[in-house]
């Protein structure tokens, strides 16, 4: 299922960041719908939200993404961890959101926030990564993120 494709122009408050634009990777509407909500309130471009990996393939070959928030379980054969190959093949970075982090994959992530998540978690969490990506280094975790060290 496609939740929808938002093209808008980048905003003012996007300047200097390392991430604009997030592609939304989860199967379940309700935790879709608010994770989108709160990126847009907090000035992130939404790429596309979608809920399986056919789909969020067709995002990353389509369009310009800093960073994809996956789920690990998705609809279909496919999982978050394969967007998440697929994502680290293109270069792009990738934040597991899910309720069991999976250790065996960490070299394909820059981190994990656990679920369930506040809103205001997972917009601190894309911040902080966003510091990692610049060089800037990590300040105090959001709570239920976890980086990882190839990451930092």
């Amino acid at each position: 299922m496609f939740f929808g494709l938002v093209k808008e122009e980048k905003t003012a408050a996007g300047r200097g960041r390392a991430i604009r634009t997030v592609l939304v990777v989860e199967d379940e509407p309700l935790v879709a719908f608010d994770n989108e909500h709160a990126l847009r309130q907090a000035g992130y471009r939404i790429a596309a939200t979608v809920d399986d990996y056919d789909h969020a393939v067709r995002v990353m070959d389509g369009e310009d993404v800093d960073l994809v928030i996956a789920d690990v379980t998705l609809h279909g054969e496919k999982t978050g961890i394969d967007v998440a190959r697929r994502a680290h093949e293109r270069g792009v970075p990738v934040l597991f959101v899910t309720g069991a982090c999976p250790a065996h994959v960490r070299h394909l992530a820059v981190g994990c926030l656990a679920k369930p998540h506040d809103p205001r978690a997972l917009v601190a969490s894309i911040r902080t990564i966003d510091r990692v990506l610049r060089g800037r280094g990590a300040t105090r975790l959001p709570l239920g993120l976890r980086l990882f060290a190839e990451a930092v």
